[in-house]
């Protein structure tokens, strides 16, 4: 599951800026190659999974208009690669980005309560307690 889709880049960014960002066959540039933007798409939402985890159930019951928009500037730096410049505007909305998940998984913020799972609670992931260890420095003794 993708917290953004293609149709939120384009009306975010621009069906122009995407064609640049994707289309590496056609002259002039002229489509949006779905590959590489599904790419960008699952791996911002993998790594908001990361932080999420933390503190919420996955897979959220929806997403929120904030997360939209976070995976989206993620999916877009990706999408830019190095080509994306140290004081752009892409990284820096990247950058911010990362904080805010980095705000969520702290506690510090809280996602929108429309659809999301409550938070899990600290300790009721369950307990798991391993058997007594077969060879010890006492049943080696010897050897």
């Amino acid at each position: 599951m993708t917290y953004a889709q293609k149709s939120d880049l384009i009306e975010r960014f621009g069906e122009l800026e995407l064609v640049q960002l994707t289309d590496r066959t056609h002259k002039p540039q002229s489509t949006v190659d779905d590959v590489p933007v599904d790419r960008a798409l699952g791996d911002a939402s993998a790594l908001i999974d990361g932080y999420l985890g933390k503190v919420y159930a996955l897979p959220l019951a929806g997403v929120p208009a904030n997360l939209v928009k976070m995976s989206a500037d993620i999916a877009r730096y990706y999408l830019h690669g190095k080509a994306a410049d140290k004081d752009s505007p892409v990284t820096r909305a990247f950058g911010e980005a990362v904080a805010w998940l980095k705000d969520v998984a702290a506690g510090r913020v809280q996602l929108e309560d429309s659809g999301v799972a409550p938070p899990v609670a600290p300790g009721a992931a369950g307990r798991v307690q391993a058997s007594r260890p077969t060879f010890t420095r006492d049943t080696l003794r010897g050897f």
